[in-house]
């Protein structure tokens, strides 16, 4: 297969997001284990960690919504231009109080907390405006260029906080995060003005009745509704992320550097599928192609769950990550072309509900399993049961198996509203 220039890469204002979201996810990974590095030093109590879990996820929950409705009727690039400038702000806070010696572990979680806030309305902006930065036949691609820097991002950076923290000491890891910020800023500045379709229908167009509108647009459009369940099911049963130190430790009793590959295996398999898709020119049979990328992340955690030795469980995580990413970007792709530029941010919000709250009560769920019946049988558990949903989504919503990825455009060209 000839290498070419990802299509989507060939319009400028997404190149240049592209870009600056892929410094700027490395520092954000980065920061996010230094996190843990920082709250075990501050504490020997395992609890301790969940807490930053809880400090991501309620804040996601009580603003999501909020966040989409204001991503349909604001300017979205100006509302990014907000929301990144302040998880820049939280990360030089951050640094500010380790090098002073006065952090303690309320700060972080207040911090993180705050930084929560401010990605509840960051991402339905971004990704309602992705669509709006290039034409539809090159959206498939577009989510495959962001899955790739994503994944690298999850690779480089917890590997970068260990070498910052061993070489300059924690607060500097949340410094270098500050300044990877700028790469988006500079980015959302030189993009210039970007059209969108904004319709405004009444003075408060904040309101309940936007926020019950997205909703009920999801309702009633089963090829979405689908999707999001998938998603949220998948993840709900089959997370365990939690659960890697025990396998590492007592189950393939390994040491920390190994910990450490298997923790990156999911990343590096989500860009390797994330490149070989970003090299096409299309996807068909879309909705076979998703049912089947979550059969496979459901087997290929059942296959980790059974592994006794890193290289087994390497390879499963590694096709873990693979599947994910191209039921990811296909689902990604079908939900932003079948929704309305209009309603985009509001959808995106329900759906960024959707896909956190499923992997962070996966968590808790995998860890009850693994209390009173033991990590592999959580795990293998999780990736049968997995598997089982698959089944009733697509028996209950047979659309989604008919999809075919070239049907009818929801989404539409970008309107200019005005808005810049």
């Amino acid at each position: 297969m000839r290498v070419h220039i990802p299509p989507a890469l060939h319009h400028h204002r997404f190149r240049l997001l592209w870009i600056g979201l892929g410094i700027s996810i490395a520092g954000s990974q980065m920061q996010l284990w230094s996190l843990f590095w920082h709250i075990r030093e501050l504490t020997d109590q395992p609890i301790a960690l969940g807490g930053i879990g809880l400090a991501r996820i309620l804040p996601l929950i009580v603003f999501s919504l909020i966040g989409g409705a204001i991503a349909d009727v604001a300017n979205r690039r100006k509302v990014m231009f907000l929301t990144q400038g302040s998880m820049a702000l939280v990360a030089v806070a951050l640094g500010t109080l380790t090098l002073s010696g006065d952090i303690q572990l309320w700060h972080i979680y207040a911090l993180t907390a705050i930084q929560a806030v401010a990605a509840a309305f960051d991402l339905p902006a971004r990704q309602a405006l992705v669509p709006n930065l290039l034409p539809a036949r090159d959206l498939p691609n577009a989510f495959s260029m962001t899955s790739i820097a994503f994944q690298t991002g999850s690779i480089v950076g917890p590997a970068l906080s260990g070498i910052v923290i061993a070489s300059l000491g924690l607060e500097w890891v949340y410094f270098l995060n500050a300044l990877t910020y700028i790469a988006v800023l500079w980015a959302l500045i030189a993009m210039g003005s970007v059209p969108q379709s904004v319709v405004r229908r009444s003075a408060n167009p904040v309101s309940l009745e936007a926020i019950q509108e997205g909703i009920r647009f999801i309702w009633s459009h089963p090829i979405i509704l689908s999707t999001m369940l998938m998603d949220f099911i998948a993840t709900f049963f089959s997370s365990a992320n939690t659960l890697m130190p025990i396998i590492a430790r007592d189950v393939l009793h390994v040491g920390a550097l190994e910990y450490g590959w298997l923790s990156s295996a999911q990343a590096i398999g989500a860009m390797l599928a994330a490149v070989i898709i970003s090299q096409m020119e299309s996807i068909r049979h879309q909705g076979w192609t998703f049912l089947l990328a979550v059969v496979v992340f459901g087997l290929a955690t059942v296959l980790f769950g059974f592994a006794r030795s890193v290289l087994v469980a390497m390879l499963a995580l590694i096709l873990v990550g693979a599947a994910d990413s191209v039921s990811t970007i296909i689902r990604n792709t079908i939900r932003q072309l079948q929704t309305p530029d209009y309603i985009r941010g509001r959808m995106v919000s329900v759906n960024q509900i959707f896909f956190a709250g499923g992997p962070q009560l996966g968590e808790i769920e995998a860890g009850v399993v693994a209390q009173f019946f033991g990590a592999p049988f959580a795990v293998i558990s999780g990736g049968i049961a997995c598997v089982l949903a698959v089944g009733a989504i697509a028996r209950k919503w047979p659309v989604l198996k008919a999809y075919n990825g070239d049907e009818p455009v929801l989404a539409g060209q970008p309107v200019s509203s005005g808005a810049d």
